[in-house]
């Protein structure tokens, strides 16, 4: 027979064979592992995956047509937050295996590591957080493969739940049911958790005993918040301070006692579901560009302008024709703008000059002479991240700030560098640790 003999041609693609692959880039923390258990039962292989340091490790057998099918779409489909990178394809030896699994992580691997950042709300997630018929109603840390806090929880690589600050929080019986469910979009969602076992909110102001359960603590926040005070919310890379962004007195105190008297401050809009720029368009103008840069993945502070009669404060930004504005990017934060009814300053919860706070005691000291109420919770935050801050310049996005959501930032170079170089960020923007 011939090599383009049809007969032949079937055989090979009868061959039985394996191989292993080992992919890189950002491929922890984003659905990965899942993904590739789904694709590998779709076309019927065998084998296992797991999370190494910096990288994913694939053994994959069957086919040769399923094999190739397999390998073409792992790059072709991969989930949308995921940049995958080949490093590497062997043939391997074929194993006495009848499934494909997700094995144990190995702390073995690459030296460059690729942290995922922090990951807004889904769709998805922020359906069922409005759904009073579904178990996390409301919840203020619903997450999924898909979204939740990443970069700022993660204390080593690679990345699993006991190597972050969920750890402590047994998951309960139906929280493991979606974890270990290969048909459930929280399978191996490393911080996944609800009411029953998950973070909890609590509500402090001095002199006042502490309210602590997520919906009596967010009630007593956004009362407090409508009362005019000023108020440190605890969020995914830090506190913010918040206030009623309409309301001249607080806005007042506020840059007095942080001090800030002049620098503008950002003011997060509520995001109804399906037009979640309906409040932000009856403020500011928003080209298309600044438009999409809002609801990108890292939903950042976005600079615009004001719109002719402007109705919030003018003290947000004194004497400038722009404002820094945001939607919430985080369960908590959709539950606050939407239950306040209206937009609020966030600007991050520090001293001026300081870095971002994110230590429930530490908070409460170091504040007490700004904010007048506190809302924790008790999921700890491993590493700050303010707010990232862009701008459109000649149509593309350009930042001022890199933060959360948008770091840590990888970027390959088209050229190879000659000897190293050290590049320490922009000037009075930068935290530097050698």
């Amino acid at each position: 027979m011939t090599a383009t003999d049809p007969d032949t041609s079937d055989n090979l693609a009868d061959l039985v064979t394996a191989v292993h692959l080992t992919v890189s880039g950002r491929v922890q923390g984003v659905g990965f592992r899942p993904f590739i258990y789904r694709l590998a039962h779709t076309h019927q292989l065998t084998g296992w995956v797991r999370n190494c340091t910096g990288q994913v490790e694939i053994h994959i057998q069957g086919e040769n047509q399923a094999l190739h099918a397999f390998t073409r779409r792992l790059f072709q489909h991969a989930p949308p937050l995921s940049r995958p990178v080949l490093e590497n394809c062997e043939p391997a030896t074929l194993d006495d295996l009848d499934a494909f699994t997700i094995r144990d992580s190995t702390a073995s691997g690459a030296t460059n590591i690729h942290v995922p950042p922090d990951l807004f709300t889904c769709d998805e997630c922020i359906a069922e957080l409005h759904n009073k018929h579904n178990r996390r109603y409301r919840y203020p840390f619903i997450n999924c493969t898909q979204c939740g806090p990443r970069y700022t929880l993660i204390r080593g690589m690679p990345y699993d739940r006991p190597a972050t600050t969920m750890a402590a929080f047994e998951l309960c019986d139906d929280c493991r049911h979606e974890y270990t469910d290969p048909l459930d979009r929280r399978f191996h969602a490393e911080p996944v958790a609800c009411p029953a076992c998950g973070p909890v909110l609590e509500f402090t102001a001095p002199e006042c005993p502490s309210i602590n359960g997520n919906e009596a603590a967010l009630t007593a926040c956004v009362a407090a918040l409508q009362a005019g005070s000023i108020v440190a919310v605890k969020g995914i890379g830090g506190y913010h301070l918040m206030c009623d962004a309409g309301n001249d007195i607080a806005i007042a105190r506020l840059r007095r006692n942080k001090p800030r008297a002049h620098k503008p401050l950002a003011v997060m809009f509520p995001a109804e579901p399906g037009l979640p720029l309906k409040c932000v368009n009856r403020r500011v103008w928003l080209s298309r560009d600044q438009a999409d840069l809002l609801l990108s993945p890292p939903r950042p502070i976005v600079l615009v302008r004001k719109r002719p009669g402007f109705d919030l404060s003018s003290l947000i930004a004194p004497g400038l024709d722009e404002i820094g504005v945001m939607l919430p990017y985080s369960p908590l934060h959709d539950l606050l703008l939407s239950d306040f009814g209206g937009p609020l300053i966030a600007t991050s919860a520090n001293i001026s000059g300081e870095p971002v706070l994110t230590d429930n005691a530490d908070v409460e000291t170091r504040l007490k002479h700004v904010a007048a109420a506190f809302l924790h919770h008790d999921r700890p935050i491993e590493r700050p991240a303010d707010d990232s801050v862009f701008r459109i310049i000649q149509h593309r996005p350009r930042p001022l700030r890199l933060g959360r959501g948008a770091a840590p930032f990888e970027q390959c170079l088209p050229f190879t560098l000659e000897r190293p170089v050290l590049a320490v960020g922009g000037q009075m923007k930068n935290t530097v640790a050698l």
